[in-house]
């Protein structure tokens, strides 16, 4: 790990990182998380008994135009021209821990900078919107373990999250 934050000026002060320098190269990133919820929850979105509609394809959109607009959701990340942008939600009813929906986001880009952030906002953005679908009948939906599993590209090469 780099002793120095690339966010932070030689004062201390929060700064947007200067890219311009930085060759082109194919980026892609994996995002991971998880809505847990009630049994009955997950048994009514499998069912499409939702009032407010369809909630893995509301989310999978939200989440998609979420990613688009990271730079407007993170102060100091660059705003990016994504090549691709994909959502998986797959419902768990046997998940360790109870009941959940497992999120998965890929990004890709063509850029200066990594789509670390894209990935996970899109994971983030899908969640919130299950949780916002889902809420007149589980107000006690958790949105947990959003991370990174896996980064390609740019100087640091290959990342993998252990056990994932």
């Amino acid at each position: 790990m780099s002793s120095r934050l690339t966010h932070l000026d030689e004062d201390g002060r929060a700064r947007m990182v200067d890219v311009g320098g930085k060759p082109t190269t194919q980026r892609a990133c994996v995002a991971r998380g998880a809505v847990r919820m009630a049994a009955e929850t997950l048994e009514a979105i499998r069912e499409g008994r939702i009032l407010k509609g369809d909630v893995f394809a509301t989310a999978r959109l939200g989440a998609i135009q979420a990613a688009k607009r990271t730079h407007e959701w993170i102060p100091l990340a660059h705003p990016l021209s994504l090549d691709h942008v994909d959502v998986d939600l797959v419902p768990d009813a046997g998940a360790p821990g109870g009941p959940c929906v497992r999120i998965e986001a890929s990004a890709r880009a063509t850029a200066r900078t990594g789509v670390e952030m894209e990935a996970l906002v899109a994971v983030t953005a899908a969640g919130l919107v299950v949780y916002d679908m889902c809420k007149a009948i589980d107000r006690g939906m958790t949105l947990e373990s959003v991370r990174l599993v896996r980064k390609r590209g740019g100087k640091s090469g290959e990342w993998v999250r252990p056990g994932e």
